[in-house]
């Protein structure tokens, strides 16, 4: 697999994607807009919307649409909301996806710095009201890092989400310059691991954007830090520049790379790879296998082999313990 070193102007065929169309792609829109309900589909302009909302899905976006975080290659709006938060969201989160028909959903955020448990709670209130309304709903939680604290951590994981997502999102060399000055890439490895040691029994899933200038080398070494906090599930995904504000593209990874990826991820012990040049972190195709997964795990009350190995297979730095003022980006 070799680094494509020149930039490319003009967006090759194969991200070429068709407007959103459909029936029930309109019927989700009218419903999350008559409940007031954001999407990260929408606020990050995914190429996937018209499949995803087609196919009866959509990724729901806690807590408003002003991130305090400012990543430079995030397309939500940053500011401060000075606290605010609709106390009804959750009602009005289970009420549409109950209304969705949905099977399996995905909760993420926008980074909430201003609040005393960094939306936390907002977080697992939700996902009770759904687990109650829908019992048999799997639910995926897709969070910012809460600053590496345990205990939001820990409030999460007690309202019995099914997959606990974080975003990597690129190599260490890089993340300065990609995310907020306050994220840490060990951060996020800490959150991954953290979540996997209070519950080993969960799937824990991250994401890599690839086409920001890493090398093929980062980006094995990432693999491999990611495996060691016992991380079991993985999107690779092709960077696109929302705006011109925003970083530049400085690679556009063919398909027959991503495959390549997709390979060496599973060969590493990841139990499941999505991997493409439209492929996101939320992205629906991973959806099947994991309720796949997870209702083969709820009949036969065991879990695959997901566990943290038992020795880092690495020669990256170990996992720093979070410190105080250190955050991510999800």
């Amino acid at each position: 697999m070799s680094h494509i070193s020149s930039v490319r102007k003009m967006k090759p065929e194969w991200l070429k994607v068709p407007l959103p169309t459909g029936e029930e792609y309109f019927r989700i829109r009218r419903l999350l807009k008559s409940l007031n309900l954001v999407t990260v589909c929408q606020e990050a302009n995914c190429p996937n919307m018209a499949e995803c909302w087609g196919g009866g899905t959509a990724t729901i976006m806690l807590m408003g649409d002003i991130c305090t975080r400012g990543c430079r290659f995030c397309n939500v709006k940053t500011g401060n909301p000075k606290g605010w938060l609709d106390q009804q969201e959750p009602f009005k989160v289970a009420e549409a996806v109950s209304k969705m028909g949905l099977e399996y959903v995905v909760l993420t955020s926008v980074d909430r710095d201003d609040l005393p448990d960094e939306g936390a709670g907002h977080f697992a209130k939700t996902i009770s009201h759904l687990k109650h309304l829908a019992p048999k709903l799997l639910v995926e939680v897709l969070t910012p890092d809460f600053k590496g604290r345990r205990d939001c951590i820990n409030t999460i994981l007690s309202a019995g989400p099914d997959v606990f997502a974080h975003n990597i999102e690129t190599v260490e060399r890089l993340t300065p310059r990609v995310r907020d000055r306050r994220a840490g890439y060990r951060q996020s490895l800490n959150v991954l691991e953290m979540a996997k040691r209070e519950n080993p029994k969960i799937y824990t899933k991250s994401s890599i954007m690839l086409g920001l200038g890493e090398k093929e080398e980062e980006i094995r070494n990432t693999l491999k830090d990611l495996r060691s906090v016992g991380c079991d599930v993985l999107t690779f995904g092709q960077y696109l520049r929302p705006q011109k504000r925003h970083l530049p593209v400085e690679e556009y990874v063919t398909p027959q790379k991503f495959d390549e990826w997709k390979e060496c991820a599973l060969q590493m012990g990841f139990l499941y790879v999505a991997s493409g040049p439209l492929v996101r972190s939320s992205y629906r195709a991973g959806e099947f296998f994991m309720k796949a997964l997870l209702r083969k795990q709820n009949l036969n009350g065991t879990k695959e082999n997901t566990a943290l190995p038992a020795k880092p297979v690495l020669t990256a730095k170990p996992v720093i313990p979070a410190k105080a003022g250190i955050q991510e980006k999800k």
